[in-house]
């Protein structure tokens, strides 16, 4: 029997299930009985919410965060060969995109098992649909620098290389130190270099606006605690 790995995109926040995820991938999702979850909690919470029929304390789950070892990986890998399919849940979105996952989808690749992607809901890619920036080259970086002085190095460099190549740079930052990081984008950026701002994806609060540095600091948002993309770009 061939091992699969399925990569099952989570909500973003949207509470309307067919909003964000096709059918044929919650059918997917309602007959695996083992799950990879970067939290587990809120991975039966997602799962209920698609309408799961069963026992949700039938299924099986395991953690995979940012604090699972390259040993425990290697033992979920084992499962999955043992158990013969199995499902891996984000906290958010796409995973092993700014996700830890993707150390499983690695090892998957090494020992040849079918790692198939199901489709939903990319907060980075729906960020730069909307963005007006250039869709034809960019650079998702992830997460800045937690350090303030690194922080502050790596947004010029991130001007710099959107002034060389003319790519859109991609960023992000926690819900919670998103205010700080803007601070420092609109100390840091000349007055006309674009700046994107995606927050609340998908949700009925949802804003995206692009505009220059110049532009937003005369009405600086608040973002604290809401989920966000930056993107820099050039006119």
């Amino acid at each position: 029997m061939e091992s699969v790995l399925y990569l099952i995109p989570s909500s973003l926040g949207a509470e309307e299930v067919d909003l964000y995820l096709p059918p044929a991938v919650v059918k997917t999702l309602h007959r695996l009985a083992l799950f990879f979850a970067e939290n587990i909690r809120t991975a039966r919470r997602f799962i209920k919410s698609t309408g799961y029929q069963g026992d949700i304390s039938s299924l099986t789950f395991y953690e995979l965060s940012k604090h699972t070892s390259g040993r425990e990986i290697e033992a979920l890998l084992k499962i999955l060969q043992e158990k013969g399919e199995a499902g891996m849940i984000s906290e958010a979105g796409l995973p092993g995109v700014a996700d830890p996952g993707g150390s499983l989808v690695k090892l998957c690749h090494r020992h040849g098992i079918r790692v198939a992607p199901l489709t939903g809901p990319s907060s980075v890619f729906l960020a730069l649909m909307a963005s007006g920036l250039n869709g034809q080259q960019f650079t998702f970086h992830g997460y800045l620098p937690k350090e303030r002085s690194a922080r502050i190095r790596k947004i010029h460099d991130l001007e710099r290389e959107m002034n060389r190549s003319g790519a859109s740079q991609i960023f992000m930052e926690t819900p919670y130190r998103n205010n700080h990081l803007l601070q420092d984008v609109l100390a840091n950026c000349h007055d006309n270099t674009l700046l994107c701002i995606a927050a609340d994806l998908t949700m009925a609060n949802e804003f995206i606006l692009t505009q220059t540095i110049k532009t937003w600091k005369r009405n600086i948002p608040d973002l604290h605690k809401r989920p966000a993309i930056f993107i820099m770009g050039g006119k």
